[in-house]
């Protein structure tokens, strides 16, 4: 009975806004380590707040572990947040100074305590596949257009344009719209025609291609609204699957040795 209590707590909408709330100022705290000015200040009150901070989560955790037992590690959200604590754990000093940095990991628990986030992960999670294969359609087209376009424009002189490597990157830089017209502007000087290669793979790679990325993303994340999300464990489930152990238990002493 005191694990389903100890479950109903930490799964009461009260804690979960506590947390979040240790959450933020967490995260507010490491921000302004970074700064000079205030750590000078304001050096040792940090760090009193980030490690009752680091207390808090580690309780908390604990808590979640004593009511839900191995259950605990069957949402991926709540391995998520164990291994964020457990990285915080970690002893910062000497060759491990290095880790100090991963603290404002802590603010990332926000993704697993707020449930519009971790709709909009999981959605993310989910149209991976189809980022992947429109990456690698991707990756074919620049290279594509890379081979086209080092057979173009090779000759010119531009150091842009001086070999496969040189060409894919600026392939690459194009494809983000990042200063294309000023590329496009330069060949033309010795090239006239180099507008309509420019305006194809623009026309292909930047309006269709990465255009088919929002959509993906935007597909995934429309199935994840319309799927209704599981129900939550109420404080009646906690304790009916008490009473269902306990009779298991009692069924086991009851039977014959």
């Amino acid at each position: 009975m005191l694990r389903a209590r100890v479950g109903s707590v930490v799964e009461s909408n009260r804690f979960q806004l506590f947390i979040i709330g240790v959450i933020v100022v967490n995260a507010i705290t490491l921000g302004a380590e970074t700064s000079t000015f205030l750590h000078a200040r304001f050096g040792p009150v940090l760090t009193v707040i980030d490690h009752l901070a680091l207390a808090i989560f580690t309780l908390e955790l604990a808590a979640r572990l004593y009511a839900f037992g191995w259950r605990f590690f069957k949402d991926p959200w709540n391995i998520f947040d164990f291994a964020i604590v457990a990285i915080a754990l970690i002893p910062t000093a000497g060759p491990l100074s290095v880790l100090r940095s991963l603290r404002i990991l802590r603010a990332l628990r926000l993704v697993a305590m707020v449930p519009s986030m971790r709709r909009v992960v999981t959605a993310l999670v989910r149209s991976i596949p189809g980022l992947v294969s429109l990456s690698g359609l991707l990756m074919l087209l620049v290279y594509v257009g890379g081979v086209i376009a080092s057979n173009l424009f090779g000759d010119t002189g531009d150091p842009r344009f001086s070999g496969l490597g040189p060409t894919l990157l600026t392939l690459f830089q194009i494809t983000t719209g990042d200063g294309w017209s000023d590329v496009m502007r330069d060949l033309m000087v010795q090239k006239p025609l180099a507008w309509i290669f420019f305006l194809i793979y623009l026309m292909v790679g930047t309006f269709t291609m990465l255009n088919l990325f929002i959509a993906v993303v935007c597909s995934a994340m429309q199935e994840e609204i319309t799927v209704p999300a599981p129900r939550a464990a109420t404080h009646d489930d906690l304790l009916l699957q008490e009473v269902r152990a306990l009779r298991d238990e009692v069924r086991a002493l009851k039977q014959p040795v």
